[in-house]
């Protein structure tokens, strides 16, 4: 399965009110890291398919969820349970940092 892409009207039904765990990668076509951690994403998404929720969100697309979340820096990975916030990372990081903290919030 891959990351599902999101908009802003869509991300309270599908990232705060769903039944599992969501992650959201807040992302821009135009920035490089960006382009490094989507296969990571994309990993996770098949990885975790029916126990998370992985989605993409691009910024310039959408920018009300970004600002609500006061993100001003991407890539930005955030995680939610139970409708609200668990976790996020700012920038590039390992894919087993993401892992651990998804399978944290499965459990």
């Amino acid at each position: 399965m891959k990351a599902q892409l999101i908009t802003d009207a869509e991300f309270d039904s599908k990232v705060l009110s769903g039944n599992v765990p969501a992650v959201v990668d807040f992302f821009a076509d135009w920035c490089g890291p960006c382009k490094r951690m989507s296969p990571i994403v994309e990993e996770l998404a098949a990885e975790f398919e029916g126990k998370a929720n992985i989605f993409k969100m691009n910024v310039d697309d959408n920018p009300d969820t970004p600002a609500k979340f006061a993100i001003s820096s991407i890539p930005a990975i955030l995680f939610f349970k139970d409708g609200k916030e668990a976790g996020r990372f700012i920038g590039v990081n390992k894919k087993e940092t993401f892992k651990q903290l998804l399978e944290k919030l499965i459990a």
